[in-house]
């Protein structure tokens, strides 16, 4: 019996375009996007559409611009869309996860990607910090150098993204002497990456504490599909437990291979990425091996997608 899980992406998956298409397509999608400019005391859908890119990848708009782009694909094929089994989001894309459940509204998710987005920069401000990648060491590999480099600073791993990719995250002099030292244990490649900040590290605190007294006044409901969770990999029972993790994931890793392992053992056989870019299916097809991957990000995609569905 096949199973389908929905795939969401997260921040660096944003491009310059992305979206006018399903803009021009659907009152309903602009309205999205209305009230997300209204959110931001900024046009978005301009930013999304005609850059400049350097504007886009500022964690204040990166963050709504990719959950606006996902919203309105999940918008347009609405009356298309099958039942599905799962559903998760890498970091931010968690709230698209728990929009498309009935856990968050529409514009519940936006409001508060918005501000966990405006938290998450000004944490950049106050904490400057970092991150890197490495491929080719096993996770316990990477968490045994990030204790050795803690000697320089904070560095913790904060994505598990395949068995093999792990990205760590902290302040710059010790994500340096991480990258160093997963060189000299024999990485393929350890790099730095041209972020904002220390994402998923304790740097991120201020922005967890924001996070926590906002989202005490949205309404949360327990999802109506399982949505599994960045910070336990493992699915959400109830609002309750939603409210608390999204808090936690600020400052906790994000558990994405150990997501896409309880997907594999739940016997999830299809997989839909919906969203810009094409990086989770990318991993799910290494890591899972699913029977079928399917990308909604354009028009192109959505129009294919309601023909194999009719």
């Amino acid at each position: 019996m096949s199973k389908t899980t929905l795939l969401f992406p997260g921040q660096a998956s944003q491009y310059v375009g992305m979206g006018k298409e399903l803009y021009d397509a659907s009152a309903e999608v602009r309205t999205l996007y209305d009230l997300a400019s209204d959110e931001l005391g900024e046009d978005i859908a301009r930013l999304s559409f005609e850059g400049p890119s350097d504007r886009l990848r500022r964690t204040r708009f990166t963050q709504p611009a990719i959950l606006l782009h996902s919203l309105a694909v999940l918008t347009l094929i609405r009356d298309d869309l099958a039942d599905f089994d799962y559903a998760a989001g890498h970091s931010l894309g968690e709230y698209a996860a728990l929009a498309v459940s009935g856990s968050l509204t529409f514009p519940d998710a936006i409001k508060a990607v918005v501000r966990r987005a405006a938290l998450m920069e000004e944490a950049c401000v106050l904490n400057p910090g970092t991150m890197a990648a490495t491929m080719g060491l096993s996770t316990e590999a990477v968490e045994d150098i990030c204790r050795q480099a803690s000697v320089t600073g904070v560095v913790v791993p904060a994505n598990f993204n395949s068995t093999t990719q792990v990205v760590v995250s902290g302040s710059v002099a010790a994500v340096e002497h991480a990258v160093e030292l997963a060189r000299q244990a024999g990485a393929k490649r350890a790099i730095m990456l041209e972020v904002g900040g220390a994402f998923h590290s304790p740097l991120m605190e201020p922005a967890r504490s924001g996070l926590r007294e906002y989202l005490a006044s949205v309404s949360i409901e327990a999802p109506e599909t399982p949505v599994v969770a960045n910070v336990t990999a493992r699915a959400v029972v109830n609002g309750r437990t939603v409210r608390e993790l999204l808090v936690e994931q600020v400052t906790a890793p994000v558990k994405w291979a150990q997501t896409m392992a309880f997907l594999k053992a739940q016997g999830v056989t299809h997989v839909i990425e919906i969203g810009p870019g094409k990086v989770l299916s990318g991993l799910a097809r290494r890591e899972m091996r699913p029977e079928q991957v399917l990308n909604l990000d354009t028009l192109q995609d959505i129009k294919a997608f309601a023909s194999v569905a009719v």
